[in-house]
């Protein structure tokens, strides 16, 4: 599954970020810090656009740089 992160604060710049887990496990995912977005509208329009394909690629590349090893999202991909 991919949804949306958000950091409490009042710094609102990049305060949503793109997150991975596997259904029904949210707290077992990762984040990937390098997509972010100013609000939370903005980031449920931009995933609700977003193709398999694309959301697939950007987890491979995360996966592929060392994040989520060892837990059940990189579990599942392979």
């Amino acid at each position: 599954m991919a949804t949306v992160r958000s950091e409490a604060g009042l710094d609102f710049k990049g305060r949503h970020h793109l997150y991975f887990h596997p259904e029904g496990a949210e707290e077992q995912g990762f984040e990937l810090l390098d997509v972010k977005w100013n609000s939370q509208g903005t980031a449920e329009r931009t995933l609700a656009t977003m193709s398999g394909v694309e959301l697939r690629k950007r987890l491979r590349s995360a996966l592929g740089r060392g994040m989520g090893r060892g837990n059940h999202v990189s579990a599942e991909l392979g």
